[in-house]
């Protein structure tokens, strides 16, 4: 296991230290990267939930992003990402939490924290609540306006192409392992849905909850940059703002041309 590609490229990371942690392969990683670059996602902050060993968060942070932070509720896996951290000489772009991801999203959300504009979840593959802790990070407050979700999972785990506030751009697989990305095609925050409109349930006459679809809007234009365009317009990259890092990226492709 090794970082692919930026300031750090060919440092090789330690691996785990139990059967539990299943990072993701470097070639699926590789991919991951290639996928997101094609579309100009450039993270700045980075959110590595499920961490692991601290790979993609690292190579997020080679390749140019300025701060990282890593979650994971295992000692031994903390230990190992702050070894590859002191690794790649980005021990002072990142911290570190040794805590459960519901824990951190609790104490982080609504806020507290500066919003990360690239979220990765690699959870195990036998977690069967998956889909609910995405909901609960988008709607936490934790996801910049116009960042993106990441989501590592098996062949055999069919996640919607719908969580809530959230709508699946991409979705490519390697073998068992696969990874799709989500955004917010609605950036606004004011009326964003709780946790039960975000797992598409709507509160039907009389106080029970009916199965419904979370409402989706059009995206709010983030400052200094212009709206994405419609079904018909010209399909350019929108311009970046002023006097910061680009986190702008192309127009995602329309669902008839994501590849399943």
């Amino acid at each position: 296991m090794r970082v692919i590609a930026g300031e750090a490229r060919g440092t090789t990371l330690r691996g785990p230290t139990t059967d539990g942690t299943r990072p993701m392969a470097d070639r699926v990683k590789g991919a991951l990267f290639s996928s997101m670059a094609s579309m100009g996602i450039e993270p700045d902050r980075v959110l590595d939930l499920y961490a692991g060993t601290g790979s993609i968060g690292i190579e997020a942070l080679s390749r140019g992003a300025t701060w990282a932070e890593f979650v994971d509720r295992h000692a031994p896996a903390a230990a190992v990402i702050r070894e590859n951290l002191r690794r790649t000489h980005n021990a002072a772009r990142a911290e570190v939490h040794t805590e459960s991801v519901e824990a951190f999203v609790r104490r982080r959300g609504r806020g507290r924290t500066t919003p990360y504009d690239l979220i990765v979840l690699d959870p195990p593959y036998a977690d069967d609540d998956i889909v609910e802790r995405v909901a609960e990070v988008a709607t936490a407050g934790v996801l910049a306006a116009g960042g993106v979700i990441v989501v590592g999972h098996a062949a055999r785990v069919t996640l919607p192409d719908q969580i809530g506030p959230l709508e699946r751009f991409r979705h490519r697989c390697h073998g068992d392992s696969c990874f799709s990305l989500y955004d917010r095609p609605d950036d606004g925050t004011e009326g964003a849905p709780g946790l039960p409109e975000a797992l598409g349930l709507e509160r039907a006459a009389g106080g029970s909850d009916a199965p419904g679809v979370a409402g989706v809007g059009t995206r709010a234009a983030e400052a200094g940059a212009a709206p994405r365009p419609g079904p018909g317009a010209p399909r350019g990259a929108p311009p970046a703002v002023a006097g910061r890092r680009a986190r702008c990226r192309s127009p995602r492709p329309r669902r008839s041309a994501v590849r399943r």
